[in-house]
């Protein structure tokens, strides 16, 4: 009898990864559609490309851990627990959703869930995951903070001093700055001195590495490691993951600052989807009728998201100054 190929994680979880970033993309692209729709208006910033962090992440936290994030975060508000009908309410401005549809597309939050947000300011989240890792240092629990970035808020002053705070201080939040190339419509490059953003660390001692985030397998078992040694010893870490988005900085953003074929290159080859179905092909642990069901279960949970969200009210006019935060 031949042996077995090896699978470094259970089938079992990567059913659950490719079924997680099956719905994340589809939830951004009807996300993107009812935007089209005018559905909802103001700033939209979609995750599509970048499944394979959002899930290979996640998929080595609790539930107990805290996590912020930037402004492009629907699809890491539903990897912490928020339900994709309260995240697509929000989105409305749909008294259903996570805030009760008063912060819209940048703010999803959920104290239950530990997602803190959602921050429209860049690089505004860090001084606040620094707080959150006091906290939890303060309290003597071995939860740990993820604080999701863009490449720009590395070039944000209040980064620094939250860097430096949380490696003088060991508090434990594990900085993770997605990596996609560009801020806004700029290349990386030309507003960075250093070749490589991990090497941000390096002024603060603290450890430091990087990442293939467009594989979810890598992202989940290099987080894994570094959570469980963070768990141990309670000091901060930061992790450049080289991802990489396929629509404009939002949804008004053409993307003419890069070439069609590079996008078309990313989509063929490095598709995050693409590889995790490629792998579980190789190794007989899924069938093209497989892949194909869990898509269209996909599909449907999007749907009903959105039929849940165009039939959830608006906040009543009586709610205009509750949770407003007065001296």
């Amino acid at each position: 009898m031949t042996a077995k190929k090896k699978t470094p994680l259970e089938r079992d979880l990567l059913v659950k990864m490719y079924k997680d970033m099956a719905l994340f993309r589809r939830f951004e692209e009807r996300v993107g559609l009812a935007y089209t729709k005018q559905k909802f208006s103001g700033f939209c910033h979609l995750h599509i490309g970048q499944e394979a962090l959002a899930v290979g992440v996640q998929s080595a936290l609790r539930d107990t851990d805290y996590m912020l994030s930037g402004y492009r975060s629907h699809t890491q508000a539903i990897g912490k627990g928020i339900t994709p009908e309260a995240v697509m309410a929000e989105l409305f401005g749909k008294v259903d959703g996570c805030c009760r549809g008063k912060g819209g597309s940048m703010h999803m939050f959920s104290k239950d869930r530990r997602f803190l947000g959602g921050h429209g300011i860049v690089g505004g989240q860090a001084p606040l995951a620094a707080g959150v890792g006091f906290s939890i240092r303060y309290r003597n629990e071995d939860d740990i903070c993820v604080c999701y970035l863009g490449d720009a808020a590395t070039n944000q002053g209040q980064f620094f001093e939250a860097m430096n705070m949380a490696a003088t201080w060991d508090l434990p939040v594990l900085f993770i700055v997605e990596n996609n190339k560009y801020g806004m419509g700029t290349d990386i490059r030309r507003t960075t001195s250093v070749d490589a953003l991990w090497k941000r660390a390096l002024a603060f001692d603290m450890a430091q590495s990087d990442v293939d985030g467009m594989n979810v397998i890598t992202v989940h078992e290099h987080v894994k490691n570094i959570v469980e040694q963070m768990r141990k010893d309670h000091k901060p870490y930061f992790f450049e993951a080289l991802t990489y988005r396929y629509r404009g900085h939002s949804v008004s953003d053409p993307g003419t600052y890069r070439t069609k074929e590079e996008v078309e290159d990313y989509q063929k080859n490095r598709d995050p989807i693409m590889q995790l179905e490629r792998y579980m092909s190789e190794q007989k642990l899924a069938a093209e009728a497989d892949f194909k069901a869990w898509d269209v279960e996909a599909k449907e949970k999007v749907k009903a998201a959105e039929d849940f969200a165009d039939n959830s009210p608006e906040p009543s006019i009586e709610e205009l100054w509750d949770h407003v935060l007065v001296p």
